[in-house]
């Protein structure tokens, strides 16, 4: 939105461009131009200099003339009678005797986003692919496929894609790389670009003298290229061998990924090349970037899939600093269970005892499962180190010890006895719902062995009527009656009074079924219930808790170097198949509705997805931003058209809720910090309508629920129903992210 006065800045500068003793100073004129920049960038509506502007690029400065092609692309659009002036004026400089000229200003006309311009661009786009400058060449390239997003409906020009497919041997080798970039947009409809024998060949000859960013773009079009003998193959793996050492952890990764491809049938080879990479792998753990850190701790966990233990010496790079992320501790706890040996079994526990007292409640939860894990393998070690946490009474810590006791207790059975020596008296720090179940399981399970698991649960079914979540009414009940099997004289006063209160007084069916069924099954008598209650379990042995076997290389070689290994293959599938809904751009909004190019659509939901007719589906355009002024404004000028409530557990992670917003087009406003009480977050959207959605998001606790106020400018049910199912997704999405 203009700032107030904008009118006036527009005349001044107006006049100043108009008068001839700045025109005829180089460095004022200049100057004057750089402040009609400077305001457009502040969102100042400087629409009205346009003819000024246009004359200003009449000059042999090239600062000039690159300012005033950008003013000229900007304001082209919302002045396409005055756009023919520029045109013809870019027109002009594609003639110009220096190739920066002809070059600026053939990126500046490709730039132009207005309709009918092909007509104009054609022709200089034509002669820049064949310019003597290679600066030209590379922006002529490039314009092709801009040239080619205007017009996406247009049939492919042959002719254009043949002097393309002829400049891959160009000598420059920047030209070679937008070639292959630009077929591949322009031929995307037919597959992209083709890559036979000869250009394979050709790029694998060029690759020395691409500078990294080419020689990764070119070790990724090499995947679609499959050597015929095997001879070729070890030729083109012998000259990809000197890559696998290169400084960019992007060429590293490109060529370990080609090299994994190709080898498929050799798998010495694979293992092979995933020990050559074992250095720059570790580095990128140790980046301070941490976007490669994250991606690189990610490949590492692909590696070990297959190759267990092969980073386990140098399994001290995964400790984690205190200055780390949240998300890359997470990432690293998990690498160092996958590392655990009897050489370092000592070091590394010792190393997440640490962790389990830190002052992040999830990172300490998250250490402690860690444990647990690993206490499968080496339980004695473990479980003296839980037992030694038990002793901290800390809500947050025990509650996640006991959840990790019960998983151990049913998959080492031989670890019963010292997790029952350890329970007494952790009750008092537990308040979490998670927590409760899995303490009243182990009571009910294993409780002939604590001496006061009665009186445990007698205090559990005394506070009944204060208990929030179901779920722990019904384990309460199913442990109790368990446990009066052993030690009937303490339990039958309580469980009658448990089962009178569930049947007579629970207004949830589920607890209310629950306890008519076993009100019912002890009319049957004790032996039923036995039957019933005390039923052979599953084995351990079987392996459903346990670990997935090691995978081949090939099971997921195709994904390395991808967002597979960030996101998860369903999830991206996912996101890839909206984001090429979306590349397909705002001309088609009817060939796919939300509900069905979703990318936060869980794959087991999908079949709940219904196909939408074309005029109703809600389609959330791109860039829509608002700013917060406007916000305010328009939010209290609206009623509340809708308000719900999601259950939502722990904190907010921000970040992560942000990304998940803008993968489906809902922008934020504002947003509280994390950890912030109450947190909120201001959100807004648009459809290809128009109609525009406020959201506010209110979370006053933690464990607690978020409360949902959606505002529209037009009252429209349908698309507030699709708008708040977009927000469910979202909401369930991050829910299994946070899990």
């Amino acid at each position: 939105m203009p700032y107030l006065g904008s009118e006036d800045v527009v005349k001044e500068l107006k006049k100043a461009l108009c008068n001839p003793h700045i025109q005829a100073d180089r460095l004022r004129y200049r100057n004057v131009i750089q402040r009609v920049i400077r305001h457009m960038t502040q969102g100042l509506d400087m629409s009205g200099v346009f003819m000024e502007m246009v004359k200003a690029s009449a000059t042999v400065d090239i600062v000039q003339k690159k300012l005033v092609y950008l003013y000229m692309c900007t304001y082209a659009p919302l002045k396409p009678d005055l756009a023919l002036l520029a045109i013809n004026t870019l027109c002009k400089d594609c003639s110009d005797p220096n190739p920066m000229v002809r070059g600026l200003a053939l990126r500046s006309m490709c730039s132009l986003r207005m309709p009918g311009v092909q007509e104009y661009i054609q022709q200089p786009i034509l002669n820049g692919l064949r310019d003597k400058a290679s600066y030209v060449r590379r922006v002529a390239v490039l314009g092709c496929a801009k040239m080619h997003n205007l017009h996406r409906d247009s049939e492919v020009d042959g002719a254009l894609v043949n002097e393309l497919y002829s400049l891959l041997r160009d000598q420059d080798p920047i030209v070679v790389v937008n070639c292959l970039r630009s077929l591949e947009e322009i031929l995307r409809q037919e597959g992209g670009v083709v890559i036979n024998k000869p250009i394979a060949h050709h790029l694998l000859n060029r690759m020395p003298k691409l500078d990294q960013w080419g020689q990764a773009e070119v070790l990724n079009f090499l995947l679609r290229y499959e050597p015929r003998s095997e001879e070729e193959l070890f030729d083109i793996l012998n000259l990809l061998d000197s890559f696998l050492k290169s400084s960019s952890p992007g060429v590293v990764m490109g060529a370990t990924k080609l090299f994994l491809i190709l080898a498929k049938k050799f798998p010495h080879v694979q293992t092979d090349v995933l020990v050559q990479v074992k250095g720059p792998l570790l580095a990128a753990c140790s980046s301070e970037s941490r976007e490669l850190c994250f991606a690189a701790l990610c490949h590492v966990r692909q590696i070990l899939h297959s190759l267990p233990g092969h980073f386990s010496s140098h399994y001290k790079k995964f400790f984690c600093s205190y200055s780390e992320p949240h998300y890359i501790k997470l990432q690293k706890v998990e690498v160092l269970c996958e590392l655990v040996n009897d050489e370092n079994v000592q070091q590394v526990l010792e190393e997440l005892r640490g962790y389990c007292t830190d002052v992040s409640a999830d990172f300490a939860q998250a250490a402690i499962f860690a444990i647990g894990g690993i206490a499968r393998t080496y339980t004695d070690q473990c479980v003296q180190i839980l037992t030694e946490l038990l002793g901290l009474r800390q809500e947050h810590i025990t509650t996640v010890v006991v959840q990790t006791f019960r998983d151990l207790v049913w998959l080492c059975p031989q670890c019963t006895e010292a997790v029952c020596q350890a329970l007494p008296g952790c009750e008092e720090n537990i308040q979490d719902s998670e927590g409760k179940q899995a303490l009243i399981w182990l009571l009910g399970v294993h409780g002939e062995r604590i001496p006061n698991a009665p009186y445990v649960l007698e205090d559990f079914v005394e506070n009944v009527k204060s208990e929030t979540f179901p779920a722990v009414t019904m384990e309460l009940l199913t442990a109790l009656l368990r446990l009066f099997l052993s030690r009937p004289a303490e339990c039958q006063d309580t469980l009658g009074r448990l089962l009178h209160y569930c049947i007579e007084e629970e207004k949830n069916m589920a607890v209310r079924d629950r306890g008519l069924f076993y009100y019912r099954l002890l009319l049957a008598g004790i032996d039923e219930v036995k039957r019933i209650l005390c039923s052979p379990k599953s084995d351990p042995s079987l392996g459903l808790l346990e670990d997935q076997a090691e995978r081949p290389v090939n099971s997921w070689a195709s994904d390395f170097n991808t967002l597979v290994p960030v996101y998860g293959k369903a999830r991206w599938a996912t996101i890839s198949k909206y984001q090429g809904a979306e590349r397909r751009g705002p001309e088609l909004p009817d060939t796919a509705s939300f509900a069905t190019s979703g990318p936060l659509i869980p794959e087991e939901n999908k079949e709940r997805v219904q196909e939408l007719p074309d005029s109703g589906a809600l389609v959330l355009v791109p860039n829509c931003q608002l700013t917060a002024e406007y916000f305010e404004k328009t939010w209290f000028s609206l009623k509340v058209a809708h308000q719900q409530v999601f259950p939502w557990r722990g904190a907010v992670h921000p970040d992560t809720l942000q990304m998940a917003l803008q993968v489906v087009n809902i922008q934020t406003i504002a947003m509280s910090r994390a950890g912030a009480h109450p947190w909120k977050a201001y959100l807004s959207a648009q459809d290809d309508t128009g109609c525009l959605f406020l959201t506010e998001l209110l979370l006053e606790s933690e464990n607690s629920e978020m409360q949902i106020s959606v505002k529209q400018n037009e009252p429209r049910t349908e698309t507030l129903n699709s708008f708040i199912s977009v927000l469910e997704t979202v909401f369930g999405t991050i829910g299994d992210i946070k899990s």
